[in-house]
């Protein structure tokens, strides 16, 4: 956090010592709540209690029942829109409907709404002193009037046509009377306006009707008059008598032309088949006639018989030579005939045509007449429509008249208004609410507890942790030793258990020495610790594989680096290290990010799975790089095919990427092969791993060199693996692989 200053920007706030904090104070926190409670409790008691009736009213149009309600009503009837609603609730608080139900009730005798009345000593100084106006000067109605609109609440329903009138008091009886005695006035107000309004639209309509009925008896005469002047005889509503012959000599002129092109195209197709010497007879005109017809079928007679006799006889016999001369006369008469009907179609066509100028100047001359009778009528249809206003202003007007004279006699005219809610007494008071009140109260001081332990662990700066898991200092690199002059004596590098680790682990330290007192609390003899490769010839099992996956089950880690500087040996010892820990109950997953993909070949079914580079290149969805490793329950994330530099590119992803996994499995070991500390520092991104050096044959002067590296990155702590058993174990495990 910022506030807190520069030296805070390397740790984390520690969200479980904020929760120890609160719960160490719980009994305080606890107390306050309690106390604040009580005190919420005695205090919302001690308020006098106030007390709302509420009543509902709906705004709609209502007439009698008796009364028919014709289009012309409709009209009259207000339109109910936002505009009209938010009026009727300003009727509703309107000062004159507020007077009169204060006298109806005779609120002004209450003290509650007019507590002016019996002034206060100090009220009284303040008048006579001049430093207050005397209140006692007002009328008491305007006194009550303004008490009661504070406690008046008129609003509109959303989204409705309802109006809510609300009103709170002291006394529950007339906190429901209140709103009940303003609706029955409002609606009274209603109904008197509307009566009053009937009144007096019958007492104007009675001489406006009268005078109506005369100018629509004088529109109507002038039109009958116009009528006979001009000789116009109406045929229908849109027609006249001379506009009706028109359309008749219209109709029949083209009926005529019909005809006339008819027969003329019949005509010259019978006469162009005649001079082509084409058979006349296929023609439908020609055809079609009862000569042709009879003359057809003899023909077909005579070549019936010539068909026989050419079976017994010549062409040359005396009978088949007369047989066929009787046909060619057939087909003279045939032709002849055919003229014949060509001549009639040429006298239909002239008898047509004669029949046309005829109605052309038939035509014309009503085409004259229906023009005077069009600007004559022009006259008349202003005239009607004239009469026709007249007319209907009459209709409404006796309309209306009738409707407010029924109202007058009846006096049936409801409000545009219904009840329906009324206000009941109150059993509850409105306020306060006790029960919320102390509740919320109590809450209120129990959050306002809790942040203040918070804030105060917060600036004290108890409530912050290492922000990478370093030490108590809050840095995760320790000091780094001062530097050597070339030739200085250097003490050898030791290894050391670690405080947080079992009694058969040790890790390897950069440590110079052990101090008194570790040595001491580890139960270590005093003398100097002898070097490395002393400790592991003295025991090779403190550093197994065994060992190793005991401490990260005991210890909790989740997430661990193994560097294998020896290659493929370092590489077979962290699968067998994941497959102990499978075969201690826990969930386990490999990450293979080595060169060779050794991991890859013992555990995974196939080489060509995707893998952790096509993760990292996003060419691969994170389910699909998963596999079961195959002589154990632990699972394997392969190298994968995608390209290595390319995937180096997203090496930023694998801290998220192990995070996912962690959330899933109890322990994520990622397999980085012969890297050097530079490399790895950068691949963390100085994630909180565990470091593991896996090294199956270790050569005590690499091991320090690589100890000396990683401590010049940031990582003071390596747990070594010496793989204790790999010759024997680690064969079969690949044989079987």
């Amino acid at each position: 956090m910022s506030s807190v200053g520069s030296s805070r920007q390397d740790e984390d706030i520690d969200l479980a010592q904020l929760f120890r904090a609160v719960w160490q104070r719980k009994g305080r926190i606890l107390a306050a709540t309690a106390l604040a409670a009580g005190l919420a409790f005695v205090a919302a008691n001690a308020i006098s209690p106030r007390y709302k009736g509420e009543t509902r009213i709906l705004i709609e149009v209502r007439e009698p029942n008796f009364m028919g309600q014709g289009a012309n009503s409709a009209d009259l009837q207000p339109l109910l829109d936002e505009l009209n609603i938010a009026s009727q609730v300003q009727v509703l608080r309107s000062v004159d409907l507020i007077k009169q139900v204060a006298r109806d009730l005779k609120l002004y005798e209450r003290e509650e709404f007019d507590p002016v009345a019996s002034p206060s000593a100090v009220d009284e100084f303040l008048v006579l002193v001049g430093l207050k106006k005397n209140p006692l000067e007002r009328a008491p109605e305007d006194r009550v009037v303004d008490t009661f609109l504070e406690k008046l609440s008129v609003y509109q329903v959303e989204r409705s046509r309802v109006i809510a009138v609300a009103f709170t008091s002291k006394d529950p009886e007339l906190a429901a009377a209140i709103p009940n005695a303003m609706v029955d006035v409002y609606l009274s107000l209603q109904r008197g306006a509307k009566l009053d309004s009937n009144s007096q639209a019958a007492r104007w309509l009675e001489p406006e009707i009268a005078n109506l009925r005369e100018k629509v008896k004088e529109a109507e005469q002038k039109v009958a008059d116009y009528r006979a002047a001009h000789d116009i005889v109406q045929m229908s509503d849109t027609e006249t008598f001379s506009g009706q012959q028109l359309n008749d000599i219209s109709a029949e002129l083209a009926r005529v032309r019909s005809e006339m092109a008819d027969a003329e195209a019949k005509a010259e197709n019978v006469r162009a088949a005649l001079a082509a010497g084409r058979p006349a007879d296929m023609i439908d005109a020609v055809a079609s006639n009862a000569t042709i017809q009879r003359l057809k079928e003899s023909e077909a007679g005579i070549r019936a018989q010539i068909s026989e006799l050419s079976i017994t006889l010549l062409d040359g016999h005396p009978r088949i030579k007369a047989l066929r001369a009787q046909v060619a006369g057939i087909r003279q008469q045939i032709a002849s005939e055919a003229a014949n009907v060509a001549a009639s179609l040429e006298n239909d066509a002239g008898v047509a045509r004669l029949r046309e100028k005829q109605l052309v100047a038939k035509l014309n001359m009503l085409k004259a007449d229906y023009a005077q009778a069009d600007s004559n009528q022009v006259g008349l249809h202003e005239l009607e429509r004239e009469a026709a206003a007249q007319r209907q202003l009459l209709e409404t007007y006796l309309a209306r008249y009738r409707e407010a004279t029924t109202r007058l006699e009846s006096a049936a005219s409801p409000a545009d208004a219904r009840v329906i809610s009324k206000a009941s007494e109150p059993i509850e008071p409105d306020f306060p609410k006790v029960i919320p009140i102390t509740i919320v109260a109590a809450l209120a001081v129990l959050v306002l507890c809790v942040v203040a332990v918070m804030l105060t662990e917060l600036f004290s700066g108890r409530a912050f942790k290492p922000a990478n898991g370093g030490g108590p200092d809050g840095s995760r690199d320790r000091e780094r030793p001062p530097e050597r002059e070339p030739g200085a004596y250097e003490e050898p590098r030791t290894a050391r258990p670690r405080r947080d680790l079992p009694a058969n682990l040790l890790s390897v330290a950069p440590d110079r020495a052990l101090t008194a007192e570790m040595e001491e609390a580890l139960d270590l003899p005093p003398a100097p610790v002898p070097a490395v490769a002393a400790a592991v010839v003295e025991d090779k099992d403190e550093f197994s594989i065994e060992s190793v996956a005991t401490y990260l089950m005991a210890s909790g880690v989740r997430t661990a680096l193994a560097i294998s500087p020896t290659g493929d040996d370092g590489s077979t010892a962290t699968v067998m290290l994941a497959r102990e820990i499978a075969e201690g109950g826990r969930q386990v997953v490999l990450i293979d990010m080595t060169g060779s993909g050794c991991p890859t070949t013992l555990m995974a079914s196939r080489k060509d799975l995707p893998g952790i580079t096509d993760l990292l290149s996003g060419t691969a969805a994170f389910g699909d790089t998963i596999h079961p490793d195959r002589l154990s329950s632990a699972h394997i994330v392969p190298k994968g095919t995608s390209d290595i530099r390319r995937a180096m590119r997203g090496a930023d992803r694998l801290s998220m990427i192990t995070d996912a996994l962690a959330e899933a499995y109890d322990l994520v070991i990622v397999e980085c092969g012969p890297a050097n500390a530079e490399g790895v520092a950068r691949l963390s991104r100085n994630h909180p791993y565990e470091i593991i050096l896996s090294a199956p044959r270790p050569d005590m002067k690499d091991l320090a060199a690589i100890m000396d590296e990683f401590e010049k990155v940031g990582y003071a702590d390596l747990v070594l693996m010496t793989a204790g058993g790999l010759q024997g174990r680690g064969e079969r495990e690949r044989s079987a692989a």
